[in-house]
């Protein structure tokens, strides 16, 4: 009879964000509301 016990931790850290980073996200949340707006002005034209 054999017995295999096989142990895993995992860590999980919260990443810190850069400024650079947190400028960039925000642009592309920016751009992403005005692109997802638009859609609606469309949706709503036709």
């Amino acid at each position: 009879m054999t017995l295999n016990i096989f142990f895993l931790t995992i860590t999980i850290t919260k990443r810190k964000i850069s400024l650079e980073e947190a400028v960039q996200r925000e642009l592309v949340e920016k751009l992403y509301e005005e692109h997802k707006d638009r859609q609606m002005s469309m949706q709503r034209f036709m």
